[in-house]
């Protein structure tokens, strides 16, 4: 396997980008001045170095002077502690954010669960959900389920909920999914404002 191949194995790996765009992102590098490479490696490392993971949610955030260990909607005491969004994926996360309709606390499970998957636990921060559940317990009124419309989101679900009933009903938490107003087989970080506050008006 020459360098071509070994690169575009590496871009494979990026969500959503198989062997055609792989290979397009290698020859797109190829063409570029040794400057424009130079500084995509020195901001890949950068990126390493600037940023961390919420030890709450679990989200990536841009650490400042201080060494933080939440991120700025964990460290906010203005959002709304009675409510949970877990999601997918810092993107989704992202999305509802910006939209503004949405002032509560967050989760990022960091993954799907698969239809087919016998080792699910390992895939997705399901142990860490229970965890963050219990830790709220003085204040979680509500959890809600944010995944996309499909059917790994659905599954996803399920699952979730499966895992999260007993001990929700312990604390006397409300299990609530994303309502309509977001269509089937839409990602959850590619919605628009009005979609998402529909979505959750209609939570159910």
């Amino acid at each position: 396997m020459d360098i071509i191949d070994k690169l575009a194995e590496v871009f494979k790996e990026f969500p959503g980008i198989g062997e055609r765009q792989a290979r397009r992102f290698v020859y797109f590098l190829m063409y570029k001045n040794p400057t424009y490479s130079e500084n995509l490696r020195d901001l890949i490392s950068e990126l390493k170095k600037d940023v961390a993971q919420c030890q709450e949610c679990f989200r990536f955030f841009i650490l400042g002077n201080k060494k933080e260990k939440l991120c700025d909607i964990c460290a906010n005491t203005n959002i709304d502690f009675s409510i949970l969004m877990v999601v997918e994926k810092d993107s989704d996360l992202e999305s509802v954010k910006k939209s503004r309709v949405y002032n509560g606390k967050y989760f990022v499970l960091g993954g799907l669960v698969p239809i087919v998957e016998k080792n699910t636990k390992s895939r997705i921060r399901i142990e860490e959900l229970k965890n963050k559940i219990k830790k709220e317990e003085k204040n979680l009124k509500e959890i809600i389920l944010a995944f996309s419309l499909s059917p790994q989101g659905d599954h996803t679900d399920s699952y979730v909920r499966e895992q999260i009933k007993d001990l929700a009903e312990k604390q006397k938490v409300k299990i609530s999914s994303l309502g309509k107003g977001l269509s089937t087989g839409t990602e959850l970080e590619y919605s628009d404002n009005d979609t998402l506050k529909n979505a959750l008006k209609n939570r159910q």
